[in-house]
């Protein structure tokens, strides 16, 4: 991805999202200047991948293929370890209608997805089995506190205002339907760089494959070029 494009789906997001009646906290509107004077009090921030979070899992396609997400809170995986401090996590996405996210499920993190406003979000599920394919058995999640059980790649639509909750080892891949949707995630500690299971390769955070413009606001994988603060 290109910065610039970058740029300009951050404004976007962050217009949509206000929209919507949500504002993100002061930290997301820090530049690459005020992350370059930045200490020990920001370091939390870093560690637990708070911010902006945009990729096209490597397809080059976002429109077709992606997604925006802003990490508003987030423990580090090592609380679950000890059962201290944060134990939970808390997103923002937005996604556009037919923009999809590829099948994927978690090992640990059980999360719920809220339709905040817009569209509608739909979603494709299935059990994943012990070898990591398709399950063809039943899928039973949680949608407003009502077990529903589905067959395995029954589409589900969720209407702003409502909310399913996946347990763990549950494939799901989800896109947008009639307009743009603002999506918020609850989960246990999220940890993007060991507890997504994809069915078919992606790349997770998007390369830059051009620094056309100065970055409007950190992505989350820039921070370490910016931060100077030991993690």
């Amino acid at each position: 991805m290109k910065r610039s494009e970058i740029n300009v789906i951050m404004r976007d997001a962050e217009a949509f999202i206000r929209s919507c009646g949500f504002l993100l906290p002061q930290f997301a509107y820090w530049t690459p200047e005020d992350w370059k004077n930045k200490g020990p009090e920001a370091r939390e921030i870093v560690r637990n991948n708070l911010g902006w979070d945009i990729t096209d899992w490597g397809t080059g396609d976002y429109a077709h293929n992606g997604l925006f997400l802003f990490t508003v809170r987030n423990g580090h995986p090592d609380n679950l370890r000890t059962g201290k401090g944060k134990l939970y996590a808390e997103k923002l996405l937005v996604v556009d209608p037919e923009q999809v996210t590829p099948l994927h499920y978690h090992w640990h993190k059980v999360e719920d997805f809220i339709n905040r406003g817009g569209g509608k979000l739909v979603m494709e599920l299935y059990n994943a089995t012990p070898d990591g394919e398709l399950g063809d058995t039943p899928v039973t999640i949680s949608i407003d506190g009502v077990e529903r059980t589905v067959k395995p790649g029954e589409l589900i639509e969720l209407s702003p205002g409502e909310s399913i909750t996946l347990p763990v080892e549950v494939y799901h891949k989800f896109w947008g339907a009639e307009k743009r949707v603002l999506v918020g995630e609850i989960s246990n500690v999220n940890d993007d760089n060991n507890d997504n299971r994809f069915y078919e390769p992606v790349g997770r955070f998007p390369d830059i494959e051009l620094e056309d413009e100065a970055p409007l606001h950190l992505l989350v994988n820039d921070y370490r070029a910016y931060y100077a603060v030991h993690i």
